[in-house]
């Protein structure tokens, strides 16, 4: 149960702030992409703003512990490799935020408002998700990359 409430607490926050920073207007996040016509810097200041207070949030609370409040246990990644794989989920991700203007945050923040096109977009991105699993799993090609390989034991 409280795993439960702590996400919806957390959920509840973190819709609240994209909807108060207006962060789920896709002119907003274009006009911020947008760097060489009329640049928007609102994004980065709401950027900023999380980071100031998840930054000291994470020194002085969760680097310490094991467990996250919910009780789960922390799971650190260790592969800070950039490869290719990362370098195409990026340019992937950078496009579909750059054709619509919506993060995947701000357009589940956004399905509240009824939009059809926020819909379809997280309709898109769950799908999107799926596929991407195959790949890692290799067993769906992307366009341009081709099957993911098997990484081989060494």
């Amino acid at each position: 149960m409280l795993k439960v409430i702590i996400g919806l607490i957390a959920g509840i926050l973190f819709g609240a702030g994209m909807i108060i920073s207006n962060m789920v207007d896709p002119a907003k996040v274009i006009g911020f992409l947008n760097i060489t016509g009329n640049w928007d810097p609102s994004l980065a200041f709401v950027m900023g703003g999380a980071l100031a207070v998840f930054t000291p949030t994470y020194h002085l609370l969760i680097k310490k512990r094991s467990h996250a409040i919910n009780g789960e246990k922390f799971s650190w990644t260790s592969n800070t490799k950039i490869d290719r794989t990362l370098i195409s989920g990026a340019a992937i991700f950078g496009a579909g935020w750059g054709v619509a203007g919506f993060c995947p945050g701000p357009a589940v923040a956004s399905l509240g408002g009824g939009s059809i096109t926020v819909f379809v977009f997280t309709l898109s991105m769950l799908i999107g998700i799926v596929f991407a699993k195959k790949y890692l799993q290799g067993s769906f090609p992307l366009p341009f990359i081709g099957r993911r390989k098997k990484e081989c034991a060494v």
